[in-house]
């Protein structure tokens, strides 16, 4: 079968005409061939002259808006949504306007901060901004009002659904913020050396220390942040670890507790991003093309995984193709002891670097069931399971 044709089906729910269809399933096969989002890598991948292919990856990503088709993976019925920011380097690109330096001072790059939604230990990402110590100070901003920009573009859609953020965001500005927006949130409080623990007093103004025996939780209700926002604590100790995890929220602290657990096991997607796909590898000039070309590589992330999840279901846990609309969506009707293979690795993994094969009959199979489970990715009701 044409190759290209493996994600037709899928971006159909992306895109909305059939040129468009095509060229962004040949694309997206390119790119994963590819390894890499750089576009000659990827037009030395597709039929025809590199070349004309090239031209055609130029106007694909003038014509359409990547972005807005990244937004179209939103999962309204998730649990949460996660944000996670990472650092890009840039290296040897002082003149291009959105390089800056990085946390170091340093080294030349940008920040990614990516919002997604959890699935099956991984993640579907759906939006992101970036910016970078040179365009905040162009557009005479900051680095938590890039943050919010953010989250406030995509406001309407979290409704009750928290907020998961790392310790970078734990910061009085942005959880006031949050706060007077109406936005659940679930930080990983940065308590830093032990002075800084006093930022957290009790109704009378006294200091809290916060305090967890190694395999236990503590919980803080009602103490104020800063002396203004009142909020919840919980701490866990899990043993093997040097120090414990505190979590900061202003609804159940139990339930925020589980819910930033699960974040944790999320992280292996910006790794997928880097290592699989080389994300951090994208050298372009201008700013709206670079986050055009993040988007395409966020969209083949998505359709890569989704490709190889029901691929590792077929051939390490032996599901059916009537099951996988249902499997894709649910791990409980695995065990996974009796398939240790399924557990190591992820599905972008599988497709990319163990590269299995079906027979061609079962391939077409399998393939017409994963676009229709992309279908209800894309517009159905979808659990965050993790």
């Amino acid at each position: 079968m044409d190759k290209c044709n493996r994600f037709k089906g899928m971006l159909s729910y992306l895109l909305d005409d059939e040129k468009s269809v095509g060229q962004g399933a040949e694309i997206v096969e390119a790119m994963l061939a590819a390894q890499s989002p750089r576009l000659s890598a990827i037009s030395e991948k597709m039929a025809g002259s590199q070349a004309r292919s090239y031209k055609t990856i130029q106007r694909f990503i003038h014509q359409q808006d990547l972005k807005s088709a990244l937004l179209r993976l939103y999962q309204e019925e998730a649990e949460f949504v996660i944000g996670d920011p990472t650092e890009m380097e840039r290296c040897h690109a002082p003149k291009t306007s959105y390089v800056g330096t990085l946390s170091d001072g340093k080294t030349e790059g940008y920040w990614l901060m990516v919002l997604s939604t959890p699935f099956r230990g991984r993640a579907i990402p759906f939006w992101f901004v970036t910016y970078s110590s040179r365009t905040i100070a162009a557009e005479v901003t900051s680095r938590n009002q890039e943050h919010f920009r953010c989250f406030e573009e995509v406001k309407r859609l979290l409704g009750d659904r928290p907020l998961v953020l790392d310790r970078e965001f734990s910061y009085h500005d942005l959880m006031d913020r949050l706060e007077l927006e109406h936005i659940h949130y679930v930080i990983h409080l940065n308590t830093g050396d032990l002075h800084k623990q006093t930022r957290l007093t009790n109704r009378e103004g006294k200091p809290i220390s916060l305090v967890v025996g190694h395999g236990e939780v503590a919980i803080y209700h009602n103490v104020y942040y800063l002396g203004r926002l009142k909020v919840n604590v919980i701490g866990f100790w899990r043993k093997g670890f040097a120090k414990p995890l505190w979590v900061i929220t202003r609804f159940d602290p139990q339930r925020a507790l589980e819910i930033y657990m699960q974040r944790m096991k999320i992280e292996q997607t910006f790794r997928d991003c880097k290592s699989l796909l080389h994300l951090s590898k994208l050298m372009n000039k201008q700013r709206h093309l670079l986050e055009q070309m993040i988007a395409l590589t966020l969209i083949t992330y998505v359709v890569g995984l989704w490709l190889g999840e029901a691929m590792r279901d077929v051939i390490y846990a032996q599901v059916t193709i009537t099951q996988l609309p249902d499997g894709l969506f649910s791990s409980s009707t695995l065990i996974p002891k009796n398939h240790p293979k399924w557990l190591l690795y992820s599905g972008l993994f599988v497709l990319l670097k163990q590269k299995l094969r079906l027979p061609d009959q079962r391939m077409i199979e399998l393939i017409l069931a994963v676009s229709q489970t992309f279908a209800r990715l894309v517009h159905g009701i979808v659990p965050s399971l993790v």
